[in-house]
This record gives C-alpha cells, sequence and structure tokens, in this order.
C-alpha cells in the first residue's frame, strides 16, 4: 500500500488537539518541514544497529526521563542533571551486564501527553485537557488551555536547545569515563547506595587504568559515548512536519528524533498513528498494557515490521506488578510464533501508578521492583531476553513515588512534587533501580 507523511490523515487519529484554525496549523506544519532536522539519518541508522544487537542478546538498552517536558524547564541545570543521572545509571549497568549500554533519552520532544478526558471541570467551569506543553499550557484558564499551534514551533525550538547543549557536553568530554565526577549530583555524601556506587566507579577507574597501562596509550572510545532522544509520537502534525526523505538513502525518516513510540492509546491496527508509523525507516517501539491481546500483537508486528527488519522493533511491556507473570507469557508466545525478531523491554513505571487516599498520583518502589523482578524471571523462563528497561525519572531530589532506600512515605510527597502529569524516580532512586537490575542482569550473565 502506498505510503506518504501524510497518509495518516485518511485514517481515525486519537489524542490529536482541536485547534480553532486549521489553516494555522498547516502554516506551522509547512514552516517546519522547511527547518533543518533535529537528527540525522546516520544517527538513526546507528541506533538501529545497536538496537539490533540487543535484541540479540550484545547490549543491553536504558531509556529513560521525564514523564512530559515543560517549556520552563529547558534549562542547563535541568537538562544537565537527566544527562548526569542517565550516565550514573548506564555506568552501573555496564559494569554489572558487562554488555555495552544503549542511552535514549526521554527528552528533545516529550512535550505532548495523551489524556483519558479530552475536558476537565473546576468548579463548573469545563476547559480543554492539558495535553502538554506542545498543545496547550498548564494553567487552568480558557486562554491558556486553548490548543495553539504556534506551540509546535516551540516545542521544536527547545528540543534543537535541548540536543544542542546536550551534544555539546557529549563532544566536549562530560561522559568521559576517566572523568566520572563530572556526572556528581551531590547524592555521594549522604545516599544510602553511594559506598556502593563510588566501589563500581572505583573498579572501572582501575580497569581502565589497567588496559591504559598494558596497551601504552588512552582508551579514546571511552571519552564519549552515543546519546539518542525518544518521544511518544503523539501529535501527528508535528512528527509529519519534520519526516522527509534524504541523500543517499531510500525511505522516510522522522528526523525529530531517533526512536519515536507508540502508546497504547494509539496502536489501533487501523489508527492514524500505526499507518504514520509504519512508513518511517526510524526504528520504533510500542507500549505493551494489559489490554494487548495475542491476536491484537500479532496485527501489529506485521504492520510495523513486516519484513522483519533488525533492530526495527521495540517492546516496551507495561503490565503492572499484580499482572506481568500471567500476561506476559502469552505475548512472548506471540513473537515467537511469529519468527520475528524484537527488543524486549520493560517499563516497570506505567502499570504501578496509584493514588493515595488523599488524591495524590504515586508509585510504590516495591511494585516497580518486583515488574522488573517478574520480566527477567518470565522472559528467563521463557528463553527470551528483556534487553531493556525504559523509566520516568528526574535528576532533582523529587519526592514524586514513594520508597526506595530512604524510605519516602506518602506524608514525604508534598514536601517535592513537581511533575505536572506522572511521578517520576528521583536521582537517589533511579540510581538504586539502577544497581538492582544490573545485579539481576549480571546473575543471569554468569
Amino acid at each position: 500500500m502506498d505510503w506518504s507523511p501524510t497518509s495518516w490523515r485518511s485514517r481515525p487519529a486519537s489524542q490529536q488537539p482541536d485547534y480553532p484554525c486549521a489553516r494555522e496549523v498547516e502554516e506551522v506544519v509547512g514552516l517546519m518541514s522547511r527547518l533543518p532536522p533535529l537528527v540525522t539519518s546516520w544517527e538513526i541508522e546507528a541506533l538501529k544497529a545497536q538496537i539490533a544487537e540487543a535484541a540479540a542478546g550484545r547490549r543491553f538498552l536504558l531509556q529513560g526521563g521525564d514523564c512530559a517536558e515543560t517549556f520552563e524547564d529547558c534549562e542547563s541545570g535541568n537538562i544537565a542533571s537527566k544527562l548526569k543521572i542517565l550516565l550514573q545509571m548506564s555506568l552501573v549497568l555496564v559494569h554489572g551486564t558487562r554488555k555495552r549500554v544503549i542511552r535514549v533519552g526521554r527528552f528533545a520532544g516529550q512535550y505532548a501527553k495523551p489524556r483519558s478526558e479530552d475536558l476537565e471541570t473546576r468548579d463548573g467551569v469545563t476547559l480543554p485537557s492539558y495535553r502538554g506543553d506542545l498543545i496547550n499550557a498548564a494553567g487552568f484558564t480558557e486562554a491558556e488551555r486553548i490548543p495553539d499551534p504556534q506551540r509546535m514551533l516551540r516545542g521544536y525550538e527547545r528540543a534543537a536547545l535541548t540536543l544542542n547543549f546536550i551534544r555539546s557536553l557529549i563532544d566536549g568530554g562530560f561522559a568521559d569515563l576517566h572523568h566520572p565526577e563530572y556526572w556528581d549530583l551531590g547524592f555521594v555524601k549522604h545516599s544510602p547506595r553511594a559506598a556502593e556506587y563510588q566501589r563500581i566507579v572505583e573498579s572501572i577507574g582501575e580497569s581502565l587504568r589497567f588496559m591504559e597501562a598494558l596497551a601504552g596509550t588512552t582508551v579514546g572510545e571511552i571519552n564519549r559515548v552515543d546519546f539518542f532522544t525518544s518521544h511518544d509520537a503523539l501529535h501527528l502534525p508535528y512528527e509529519q512536519a519534520q519526516t522527509r526523505r534524504v541523500p543517499r538513502r531510500d525511505g522516510w525518516y522522522n528526523l525529530s528524533t531517533h526512536l519515536p513510540w507508540l502508546g497504547m492509546r494509539t496502536c489501533d491496527l487501523d489508527g492514524a498513528h500505526v499507518e504514520y508509523m509504519r512508513g518511517i525507516s526510524n526504528p520504533i517501539a510500542v507500549k505493551i498494557g494489559p489490554g494487548m491481546t495475542p491476536r491484537w500483537l500479532n496485527g501489529l508486528l506485521d504492520v510495523l515490521n513486516p519484513e522483519n527488519t533488525p533492530g526495527r522493533l521495540m517492546l516496551i511491556h507495561r503490565l503492572g506488578a499484580g499482572r506481568i507473570s500471567e500476561m506476559l507469557p502469552p505475548l512472548i508466545e506471540t513473537v515467537r510464533e511469529s519468527g520475528r525478531t524484537v527488543l524486549w523491554c520493560c517499563d516497570p513505571m506505567h502499570g504501578n501508578t496509584e493514588r493515595t487516599a488523599s488524591g495524590i498520583k504515586t508509585r510504590n518502589f516495591d511494585h516497580i521492583v518486583s515488574e522488573l523482578e517478574q520480566a527477567f524471571d518470565v522472559h528467563e523462563r521463557l528463553g527470551t531476553y528483556l534487553g531493556g528497561v525504559h523509566v520516568e525519572l528526574t535528576g532533582e531530589n523529587v519526592t514524586e513515588c514513594i520508597g526506595g532506600a530512604r524510605g519516602l512515605t506518602e506524608e514525604d510527597l508534598a514536601r517535592e512534587y513537581k511533575s505536572q502529569v506522572d511521578p517520576r524516580l528521583n536521582y537517589e532512586q533511579a540510581l538504586e533501580l539502577a544497581m538492582l537490575i544490573a545485579g539481576r542482569a549480571g546473575e543471569l550473565e554468569q
């Protein structure tokens, strides 16, 4: 079937805002289509090759970042903090798994979020729901909640600023394994896991010095790392605007991000999002929730990866600690019977969201760990490889998820709860989770 960046318009499109002026939307999309791309096709192909290696068991993928970026948070300190915690986590994972780690940030484009309801009512006033800064503003006034196409341009600009800063840091040696002290977030002096992390840093440092003493030269390849971006391909006009052909390559590329993904709300086989995703050459991911059936999954495999291209498809299961052991095995068997190769990842966050008695949205660290442990168990039992983890986290000292080594309670949530959408792990909880993953994955390698 013929495909173009606009063929999604012939299908029912869920989770799209109701813009007051369709012509203004088209003008913004047209302008963005002429602006420079945010990423390149060779970066995308490099990621695809690395995902293929992870699917074969030779790498591990770490994907993490904010539930939803905001324009206000596009500042150097926040960006550097997120980069630091992902680098710290990847260092722990490299040490524990003895594998190279693919680092993918949920940033430079994660500005749109799906909503359960199109409208929100407060004190008798009904307005459009907040759908992320790419669409409208979080404030509860009519002017702030009306979808504004110009926000797509602001999202593109902030994504470009974020990417430029990250690339500058990495190219300047920020990610050099010789200097992990650059990544210090201040936790080392007081974190319950500080001593364990410091031992890992020292062990890697000793190994580097030993190798370089033998070789008589610096191991140059680890002076910098690859870093990739990802976001939910939710807002289709924004995705279309940066979808284009590139010289000397076949096919179309979404050049707004390296790795776009689909959530459960937007992976209807006959829907616009699946139609859009089937035609781009990027590696893509699909979130697999409790509503996914073997038949539905088999249809997605056929549509999204008909040629079984290595590194093309990642499946991120997010089933919840109470359901994963029951629901994951049939889905694994479906993929096995299809003959398709995918990278299996676990998102232990979204299936474990709950509300406290006072109505605050949170996640329990014990439930997050439980889902991960069960994911490793199921994949090991069925002979498949759990090759990645997808987490919502921040480099800040927030209190949004209860539990962890410091034992945050419901009473702690109000102290530093900053998220506008979903609760995130703070830097201590994220590092603790990486240590648990590294320990478990390392056991499987022995």
